[in-house]
């Protein structure tokens, strides 16, 4: 019973067997206790077996492929495939990486406090015994009182709760759905990454023995006085600088590797001897295919963040409702018995809190100003959305025009080394005229696969301003539950 409540209480006499009373609380505090059958179970948390879990993550596991065959809806033979494209790597990704089981878990939680915004109340039980010293002769110096207090809600509260509840499970699911978008595109970025410095370490390898075999030949014709030191110096700086740009290719191409068994949540040594596809890198969406209106309107409508955001207000408009039905006081009904001194004495109380200090006025305010800010922050993840495609669109249309024109540049690089090559078998010209073209040459391949990377990363932004893939257009399966994992992995 609340102190300080309201309480009416009648006291009827009523004959009842001591012993029967007695019996019946023994009854109801077993009962009471028999409800508690949820018991602890402890889950140590120890960094060596963690680590070692994740070390032993592969791409060849059962699990992950009954995965990607559900979410492909095929069989994948054989397993693993010769060469993992984007889509089985991204379905990798979803399967392993940890961000998503940070999200998982909150999404869990989310849902478990809708399961607690539902609960009623359990009553309250309170016994006092007391003997009395001084009981009169023959009269039983005992006294039990027993009060059952019952919490009974008002104004609606308890279905505002579960709302409210509901909105911020949405919420959490919706977060969960963007944070599946987030390991994909950076799994995306990370491979083309890797793409570009493994193109550039092929060309580069290709213009290395070039300018190797340019140094042997002025060498040799310097040794025979037919040309200054100078070029020959010349000759060895362009070298050497080719060389340096060829291992700093190799080093990027490691980085890009690692960084990649980062973004789909395994260690390196997982990606060993395993060949990659990089298809997708050959698809390139038109720039009219991507009309500005339609991709706006796409991000602005379907945008999982965007949807979060409102599950958030309607929360936060949730808890203002709330707040304000928190004006009524709930009522406590606190039926009780008493056994005084052979007397049975029932009685049924009413309490509740007197709204006389306050009206919830401080709450009120709070869950206000909590919603004005659940708006600004929507409204800001427009405008903020809105700009984030525009400048996606501007970036790509601009990329897709240097693209052309470094494409341009290759093509006059290899007509002239067709030239160059012709002009040899002729006779008009020397092997180092080749040898100069196709140096070249190569300077406007690596200029041309610095236009396709920078390219593919702005076709990567508009992708991530509308959440949704583009080349190739393949959509993500929802993930609201782990994985199957393997029992050695866990989750």
């Amino acid at each position: 019973m609340a102190n300080g409540g309201l309480r009416l209480r009648s006291v009827p006499r009523v004959a009842v067997s001591p012993r029967r009373s007695r019996r019946a609380f023994v009854l109801l505090l077993a009962l009471a206790a028999a409800v508690g059958c949820v018991t602890y179970q402890a889950r140590p948390l120890r960094a060596p077996e963690t680590a070692a879990r994740f070390e032993a993550r592969r791409l060849d596991d059962a699990g992950l492929r009954r995965f990607v065959e559900e979410a492909l809806g095929r069989p994948v033979t054989p397993w693993p495939p010769p060469a993992m494209g984007l889509d089985v790597l991204a379905l990798a990704a979803l399967y392993y990486h940890p961000d998503l089981d940070v999200a998982r878990a909150q999404l869990a939680a989310a849902e478990a406090a809708a399961v607690t915004a539902g609960q009623r109340a359990n009553p309250g039980l309170q016994a006092t015994p007391e003997w009395v010293s001084n009981a009169p002769e023959g009269v039983r110096p005992w006294v039990l009182s027993v009060t059952l207090d019952v919490l009974l809600t008002t104004a609606g509260k308890r279905a505002i709760r579960i709302a409210e509840a509901h909105h911020l499970s949405e919420a959490a699911r919706l977060r969960l759905g963007d944070e599946v978008w987030r390991v994909r595109a950076r799994l995306r970025t990370r491979l083309v990454d890797l793409w570009q410095a493994r193109q550039a370490e092929a060309v580069l390898r290709r213009q290395d023995a070039a300018a190797r075999e340019r140094v042997r030949l002025l060498e040799a014709r310097l040794a025979h006085g037919e040309v200054a030191r100078l070029e020959v110096t010349l000759g060895r700086r362009q070298s050497e600088q080719v060389a340096l740009a060829l291992a700093e290719a190799r080093e990027r191409s490691a980085t890009a590797l690692v960084q990649m068994a980062d973004a789909i949540g395994v260690s390196a040594p997982a990606l060993a001897g395993q060949a990659i596809s990089f298809d997708f890198t050959g698809i390139l969406p038109a720039e009219d295919e991507l009309a500005t209106v339609q991709v706006r309107g796409e991000a602005l409508q379907n945008r999982p963040d965007i949807l979060a955001s409102l599950a958030e207000y309607a929360a936060s408009e949730a808890a203002l409702r709330l707040e304000v039905a928190r004006q009524y006081p709930d009522l406590i009904l606190g039926p009780g018995y008493t056994f005084d001194k052979g007397d049975n004495q029932w009685a049924l109380g009413l309490a509740l809190s007197l709204p006389l200090m306050n009206r919830n006025q401080g709450p009120i305010a709070e869950a206000e100003a909590h919603r004005r800010e659940a708006a600004a922050r929507f409204i800001a993840l427009q405008a903020r959305v809105i700009a984030e495609v525009d400048g996606a669109l501007a970036s790509y249309r601009g990329a897709l025009a240097a693209l052309a024109t470094a494409r341009t540049l290759l093509a006059a690089g290899d007509t002239a080394l067709a030239a160059a090559d012709t002009r040899f078998a002729a006779g008009e010209t020397d092997r180092l005229g080749v040898l100069d073209a196709e140096i070249e040459r190569g300077s406007d391949a690596l200029a041309q696969l610095g236009a396709e990377g920078a390219t593919q990363r702005a076709l990567g932004r508009v992708e991530d301003a509308v959440r949704r893939p583009l080349a190739p257009a393949t959509p993500l399966p929802p993930l609201t539950t782990a994985p199957p994992r393997s029992e050695k992995e866990g989750t």
